[in-house]
Parts: structure tokens; C-alpha cells; sequence
């Protein structure tokens, strides 16, 4: 199992169909991997609001804290915050939009996805990116489904992710997990907005990570109306 992967690996991972690699969500895709790009920011203290302020519509973010980070997608990302400080539902599009071949390329390369090519009807060629059979995706599959169907407490990556695709709404069309249900939707819309478990509590950073969350949230459902 991968254990080196970044949150917005895995939660393109789990978005994507596994038969063909057709995300869910393709209308606001690049928002939610943006934000899960700006989560692992907050996570490892390198970003958060301008004045430490809670999100809210308008905020800008600003890069905190030095030194190199430890992949060079996060220090593209974190360089154009350093560059300029912008709101976060600009951030959401300037470093989204740019996300989706790097990001399924690293997938192919990690043996997550395969890249398989092929002529419809035989004459027009296609390219598809299903799931590779390895243990990595179901065992986070695993982990999403005991959060939410067994309210487990997951820790704070686990709760972004989770909370990042619940944010998408793509959360019901998951397959095969999780078994959706009313109680499912709750516990779902609570790690959205930031109760990720009693461990997290006190974590500043954890509740500004939980903050892009909802942003990214908030920008789907602007661009959905």
C-alpha cells in the first residue's frame, strides 16, 4: 500500500471510476483538487487566512513558514500563494485548473491507475485510466466507509479527504462505498465543517484546514447555481 501519496492524489483517486478513470464531479473537478492542494498546505502549516481568521467569503490566504516542502507540486502551489496573497475561491481555480495531468500522471506512475489505449469502433482512439489492482485505494476506501458508517475518528487527513468529497457532492456516487444513508449524510456534512474527532479539537491548524474545506464547498455551490 502507498503510504506516501498527497491528499489530492487520493482524493482524485477515489473520484475517479474505476473501469474507465471518468471522475465524478468533472463540472467542478479542478476546485476540489485546488482545495485538497490548499488543505495539505494548512496541514503542514505553510498557509492559512490573512490574519488568522476564520474563512469566510472574501479571505485572502497567505503563505506562512520557510524552508522547501517535501513535494514539488505543494512548493508550485505554495509559491504562487507567496507570490500574491488571493482569495481563496481564486486560489481554487489558479491552482485547480492546472491539476488534472500532473496529478493522473503521478497516479500512473505510482501504479494506482493504468493507462490503457484503444480505438473506438475502431477508428477514433481513446484513452482510459482504471483503477490498478493494488491494496491502496481499497484500504482507504476502508477507512472513509468506517468513518462514516461506523463513526470512527479519523485522523485529520482522513477527515479532509472525506470532507473535500463530500464538499465536491460526489459522496453518494461512490462506489462501492460508502453504503449511503441519512446518517452517512450527516456525519459527512460534520466533517465538512470540521469536526474531525475529539483528537483535533484544539488544532488550530486542523480547524483553518477544515476552513479551505469549506470553501472549496462553498465554490461548488456557487458554480452549480
Amino acid at each position: 500500500m502507498q503510504d506516501n501519496t498527497l491528499i489530492v492524489e487520493d482524493v482524485l483517486l477515489l473520484m475517479l471510476d474505476d473501469k474507465y478513470g471518468i471522475p465524478a464531479g468533472a463540472g467542478t473537478l479542478h476546485q476540489t483538487l485546488g482545495g485538497a492542494v490548499l488543505v495539505e498546505l494548512a496541514l503542514l502549516g505553510r498557509i492559512q487566512p490573512e490574519g488568522s481568521s476564520a474563512w469566510y467569503k472574501g479571505t485572502k490566504v497567505v503563505a506562512v513558514g520557510d524552508g522547501a516542502l517535501p513535494d514539488p507540486l505543494l512548493q508550485s502551489s505554495y509559491d504562487t500563494i507567496a507570490a500574491r496573497p488571493r482569495q481563496v475561491q481564486t486560489l481554487l481555480v489558479t491552482i485547480g485548473s492546472g491539476l488534472w495531468k500532473p496529478v493522473t500522471e503521478r497516479l500512473v506512475q505510482r501504479g494506482l491507475l493504468r493507462r490503457e489505449r484503444t480505438r473506438f469502433l475502431g477508428l477514433f482512439p481513446t484513452t482510459s485510466l482504471p483503477a490498478a489492482d493494488t491494496g491502496h485505494e481499497p484500504a482507504l476506501r476502508e477507512q472513509m466507509r468506517s468513518a462514516l458508517e461506523h463513526g470512527e475518528s479519523p485522523d485529520a487527513r482522513l477527515a479532509a479527504i472525506t470532507a473535500l468529497i463530500s464538499a465536491s457532492g460526489t459522496l453518494p456516487s461512490l462506489d462501492p462505498v460508502p453504503k449511503w444513508s441519512s446518517a452517512v449524510a450527516t456525519r459527512a456534512k460534520e466533517l465538512e465543517q470540521g469536526n474531525w474527532g475529539a483528537a483535533a479539537v484544539n488544532s488550530a491548524v486542523t480547524r483553518i484546514a477544515a476552513s479551505f474545506s469549506a470553501a472549496s464547498a462553498a465554490a461548488v455551490v456557487t458554480t452549480l447555481s
